[in-house]
């Protein structure tokens, strides 16, 4: 908001002519150099004096010495001016065809199955010299790589994961929920498990999930009930070789089972009713914020991962 509502009746060339003046001593010289009347100047140099209460300039045998005022108003006039030309020619855009360039993400083993692959065949389509480093999410954000940019994002669960940094900035790039695979021999029945049948199986328990349990045992706790966990895999690849043979199960998320789990080798039930969904989030910093690369990159994966959500 403005100090004085005479601020309001200022306009831009008003403040140019405030700079030439001060910049060149000189009237004529200033109508020269902005292309307008001797009076227009005159008339901008009163509007000056009325909204900031001062003379800003006094005319002498030397040419238009500024005053105290004036002097101090310069450099921040300047920056508006400058302000006002960042505004009207934007930031300039990132363009990844120009050099190569390499990015630093941090993300479950889920964001690389289903969502990676996309946004490498695009760049590869598009034929940019863009590199992905992947580091896995463990099971806390790296919040200060993220500030100091050794990382660009984390890509993490949610919702109440992790915690949240008021410092980041966040986007929900999919949502999902669970599903539960069994052998195709040992499939039960039932469409879907009941809390019961769900806890009488023993089960294999996928690490991609970053700690030694999930919001399955975290639902199951609420309801005084616990799960009989035999196995602990590092990837979903694995785990799904691990329930091949037995009655097993093995609780995924739906996207997962569907890129993964071969209808000729494994069945699915639909999870107790009740077990939360989940959602797959993006976080950066604010000072990458603005970053036109960061921006750029960002865009991708959103692109990415509304494309393969709706395939």
């Amino acid at each position: 908001m403005l100090n004085s509502n005479l601020l309001r009746k200022l306009d831009m060339q008003d403040l140019m002519v405030f700079v030439a003046v001060y910049e060149q001593s000189s009237v004529t010289g200033v109508s020269e150099t902005l292309c307008v009347s001797q009076s227009t100047v005159s008339y901008c140099l009163k509007k000056l004096r009325t909204s900031f209460e001062d003379d800003l300039f006094i005319n002498t045998r030397a040419g238009m010495r500024p005053t105290y005022k004036a002097s101090t108003m310069y450099t921040h006039v300047v920056k508006i001016l400058q302000s006002i030309n960042l505004c009207h020619s934007g930031a300039p855009m990132f363009d990844p065809s120009l050099q190569p360039v390499t990015f630093n993400i941090c993300a479950p083993e889920y964001f690389e199955q289903l969502f990676l692959p996309s946004l490498l065949r695009c760049f590869d389509f598009a034929d940019l010299p863009v590199v992905i480093n992947m580091q896995k999410l463990e099971k806390d954000i790296p919040a200060d790589k993220l500030r100091d940019g050794s990382l660009d994002l984390v890509i993490c669960f949610g919702p109440n994961f992790h915690r949240s940094d008021v410092d980041f900035k966040s986007r929900i790039l999919v949502e999902d929920d669970l599903v539960c695979v069994f052998d195709e021999r040992a499939t039960p029945l039932e469409p879907r498990l009941s809390v019961q049948a769900f806890i009488e199986r023993r089960h294999v328990f996928p690490t991609p999930w970053t700690s030694s349990t999930n919001m399955v045992d975290g639902w199951l706790a609420e309801r005084a009930q616990k799960r009989q966990i035999i196995a602990r895999s590092n990837s979903y690849s694995a785990a799904l070789k691990m329930i091949t043979g037995t009655d097993y199960i093995l609780t995924v998320p739906r996207r997962i089972q569907r890129l993964l789990a071969s209808e000729a080798i494994f069945n699915y039930r639909e999870a107790p009713e009740g077990i939360p969904r989940f959602t797959l989030d993006m976080r950066w910093s604010h000072g990458a914020d603005q970053n036109s690369a960061n921006a750029w990159l960002r865009e991708q994966v959103v692109k990415a991962c509304t494309e393969r959500a709706t395939d």
